[in-house]
């Protein structure tokens, strides 16, 4: 089965639920896991940047990847993030963690660099040589500073054998077009805007790798569902549905949004390790209050 067949649908980039003295809180981990599966997601991503990595040790994040490997025992597929701006230290990584059962690998595009289009290409080219399972490249401007170009894309689909996808969050409908237009057969391409996925899929992506989800996962789950079987009018209504929630998650900064969503869900404590801190007051009441509408 090819990735793309594998990962098509509602992918969930997991928080990583910490007690309030800092650590990791496993149990709720477990907790949002459970809600996602039995809510129809098609996949997991663990420590992706909505998992909060860049303030997770390395000793911690081989714990959550072992602990989510046993608590979803192989229900469904599970994906890696490991990403950074240090190429040597990425492929280091991609050499010691434990990605035995990993489906594959999403590695979000170097930030604050600020590489060249072909410093991007060899990045990915060298992380791809190095990963032991298929690599998909993460592309968030709005985060690293940077963007991948529709060109390196479809360069590092066509001539890097490891690489197997890319979650597209630039919000740059025409860029995305133009990868869906060329993009080889096999090669998968998701939504990594909420916002955006019904328009997304109606010009062929395959799925999202989704924030929302995590909250969400019954009518986010459903709406791509409709979408990928071309039913955009079923989907249409779920889509709306979610839309305002969708606003919330991010009106400030994210994982905070999800977190107090799940927190009011009561699947997790309203915890983030610094520099991100709980959302204000003014806009946590606008979740409960929309959670309670």
């Amino acid at each position: 089965m090819s990735l793309r067949t594998q990962l098509m649908g509602t992918g969930v980039a997991i928080v990583t639920p910490f007690k309030s003295g800092m650590e990791v809180d496993f149990d709720a981990l477990g907790r949002v896991i459970e809600f996602n599966i039995e809510n129809g997601v098609a996949y997991i991503v663990s420590l992706g940047t909505t998992g909060e990595s860049p303030t997770i040790d390395t000793e911690e994040k081989f714990d959550i990847i072992n602990y989510t490997f046993e608590k979803v025992h192989n229900r469904v597929p599970v994906v890696v993030g490991i990403g950074g701006n240090n190429t040597k230290e990425v492929m280091e990584n991609l050499q010691s963690y434990p990605l035995e059962k990993a489906a594959a690998v999403l590695s979000a595009s170097p930030y604050y660099n600020k590489p060249s289009q072909e410093g991007i290409f060899q990045h990915y080219k060298n992380v791809a040589d190095a990963s032991p399972k298929p690599v998909i490249l993460y592309n968030v401007p709005g985060r690293t500073g940077s963007n991948i170009s529709a060109d390196t894309t479809l360069r590092l689909a066509t001539e890097i054998d490891n690489i197997a996808g890319i979650k597209e969050a630039s919000g740059n409908m025409v860029q995305c077009m133009h990868i869906l237009r060329d993009r080889p057969d096999d090669f998968l391409v998701v939504s990594g805007d909420d916002h955006l996925t019904l328009p997304l899929i109606a010009c062929g992506m395959d799925g999202v790798i989704s924030v929302a989800a995590n909250c969400f996962p019954k009518d986010f789950s459903e709406m791509v569902r409709l979408c990928l079987q071309g039913d955009f009018a079923s989907a249409r209504p779920l889509h709306y549905k979610c839309l305002e929630g969708n606003d919330l998650l991010f009106a400030e900064n994210n994982p905070a949004g999800v977190k107090a969503f799940l927190f009011e869900l009561g699947l997790i404590e309203n915890v983030l390790r610094l520099p991100l801190v709980p959302l204000s007051s003014a806009v946590h009441q606008k979740i409960k209050s929309y959670l309670h509408t």
